[in-house]
């Protein structure tokens, strides 16, 4: 068969035109349901006890759009396009974004120890280190002194231990005020000056513009040992501390059933709000989920996690339960005393 000059053209043109729906990179993220892993096999406390039911971690995914993924997110349900500076700010690389999600995610792990260890009166130690930068937000007081992995341990003439220790010195300045900031960069130690600034212009927050995370050595007893690969960021908290606290206990939380949930945990157990919550109730129903943990934001209504979940659940016709939780002990207590 004889094929024209024509056709040839037409034929390439007809891949470029593929290849660019498919793999142009569009200002956009788009965020849609993950998937909802059974926690058992990626957290092992040594000789942990067995359960009959599941926990689950719940995920969302996500990427930069491309025109094809853009139109399909404008007509799939429970697909969210955003802002690419809304979920990784400018100037950040891809790797440094997914480096500061897994540090999120280590931090998150190092919580839900210290919460499941402690509820459980197990043995626990804890070193404090420090705190790392995981973000610096450009043209705020931070840029260009700070960098991404630098170990903040002063300011002025207090030591910092943890993120909080900075955050509750910041929060008694008064915009202008000026801050020495004592931190470790490459193993060599520098005292920068850092003027504060307006870092939310809708509440008139002060502070220096960067994200913190506690560089903590947890040592536990009975070893835990984690193999989330490459999920990241910190919302799995909720979860991995009640995995952790049902193989450090006898008995069975679960009672044979799939839990699953959501929300970051702190170290004293709060559970706090995390973004793409309808996605994840997607997820979690796939699985065939019985019970969803939702961050309860104090029992506020509106947006809030739980409403959202709680919302997200109707529109799917789902039988899967969605408890509304504010802390650990909450959802504790819901496994022990109201699971059937």
């Amino acid at each position: 068969m004889k094929v024209s000059k024509g056709q040839v053209i037409s034929f390439l043109a007809a891949i470029l035109i593929a290849l660019f729906l498919s793999t142009y990179e569009l200002p956009y993220y788009i965020q849609k349901p993950g998937d909802a892993d059974a926690l058992n096999p990626i957290v092992q406390v040594e000789n942990g006890d067995k359960s009959e039911g599941e926990f689950h971690l719940v995920t969302v995914r996500g990427g930069q759009a491309t025109p094809v993924q853009f139109v399909l997110a404008k007509i799939l349900p429970h697909h969210e396009i955003m802002d690419i500076h809304l979920v990784r700010p400018e100037g950040i690389s891809d790797d440094e974004y997914f480096q500061a999600q897994l540090q999120m995610m280590e931090n998150s792990q190092e919580a839900s120890m210290v919460v499941a260890y402690t509820a459980a009166e197990k043995e626990i130690t804890i070193e404090y280190n420090g705190v790392y930068v995981v973000n610096v937000a450009k043209e705020l007081p931070a840029d260009g002194i700070l960098q991404m992995g630098d170990r903040i341990i002063g300011i002025d003439d207090n030591e910092i231990k943890e993120s909080n220790d900075l955050i509750s010195y910041i929060e008694q300045k008064e915009l202008g005020d000026v801050v020495n900031v004592t931190f470790l960069r490459e193993e060599k130690e520098f005292v920068k000056p850092v003027t504060l600034g307006i870092i939310n212009e809708e509440t008139g927050q002060v502070g220096i513009g960067i994200t913190l995370v506690t560089d903590r050595d947890v040592h536990v007893d009975p070893p835990v040992t984690f193999s989330s690969g490459n999920i990241g960021g910190p919302s799995a908290g909720l979860m991995f501390s009640l995995e952790i606290y049902d193989q450090l206990t006898d008995g069975d939380l679960t009672k044979g059933y799939k839990i699953a949930g959501t929300g970051e945990i702190d170290y004293e157990g709060n559970v706090g709000r995390i973004g793409g919550i309808d996605k994840k109730v997607v997820a979690a129903d796939r699985e065939g989920v019985d019970v969803f943990f939702a961050p309860n934001e104090g029992g506020r209504g509106g947006n809030s996690n739980y409403e959202v979940a709680r919302k997200t659940a109707e529109e799917i016709n789902t039988d899967m339960i969605i408890v509304p939780v504010d802390t650990f002990e909450d959802a504790l207590r819901y496994l022990q005393e109201e699971l059937e």
